[in-house]
């Protein structure tokens, strides 16, 4: 089974980078799934966008291709091949002011186009496999708040804006709130339980 991560981070996962891991819950997350899914011999192929530095704006020409169904440029391209050949899509990224980063929802305009990984007339996705997709979340606000306060949105946007719209029918989401409360053990424990 390939299992396509794209992961949003400034603290990147790619290894050799000179930010520390330990900076990132998230980044610790990536490695515990990967390790996860290898031992259930899963072929992973890791998105990571900052290390890619994928550029998240939609400029003028980008989106005159975007309209005519064709790929921005060569990177776009790329992901959107991965993301065709996938029978498992993981998001992993951070909730800021209540929404993922500026990177995710570029990711999710230019590559999840239409045309390209979905039909323009009917919405209906090119995603054939129709691959299971996971949301993996770290945020500051506690999740009773999240959802009853402001209303969720993340879920609203991702769920009934751009999966259950393009008929992807089957995914999760996985959020891990106020984790910088946390004591090092207590988000070990975390670590060493969390199953997707």
């Amino acid at each position: 089974m390939k299992t396509v991560i794209i992961f949003d981070h400034p603290y990147t996962a790619t290894a050799g980078h000179n930010v520390p891991h330990h900076r990132s819950f998230l980044a610790a997350l990536l490695k515990s799934v990967m390790t996860r899914l290898k031992t259930e011999n899963n072929e992973i192929d890791l998105i990571d966008l900052h290390a890619d530095g994928f550029n998240p704006v939609m400029s003028a020409a980008d989106l005159s291709n975007w309209r005519r169904g064709q790929s921005p440029d060569p990177q776009v391209a790329d992901y959107q091949q991965r993301l065709l050949d996938a029978d498992r899509i993981i998001f992993m990224f951070p909730v800021w002011w209540e929404v993922m980063p500026a990177m995710t929802k570029g990711f999710l305009d230019k590559v999840y186009a239409k045309g390209q990984l979905y039909q323009a007339d009917s919405m209906k996705t090119k995603l054939t496999k129709q691959p299971k997709i996971d949301i993996i979340t770290t945020m500051s606000t506690p999740n009773l708040a999240y959802r009853l306060l402001f209303g969720a949105p993340l879920a609203k946007l991702l769920f009934r804006g751009t999966f259950l719209k393009t008929r992807l029918w089957h995914f999760k989401w996985h959020n891990f709130a106020q984790v910088e409360k946390k004591s090092l053990a207590q988000r070990e424990v975390i670590l060493r339980g969390f199953k997707l």
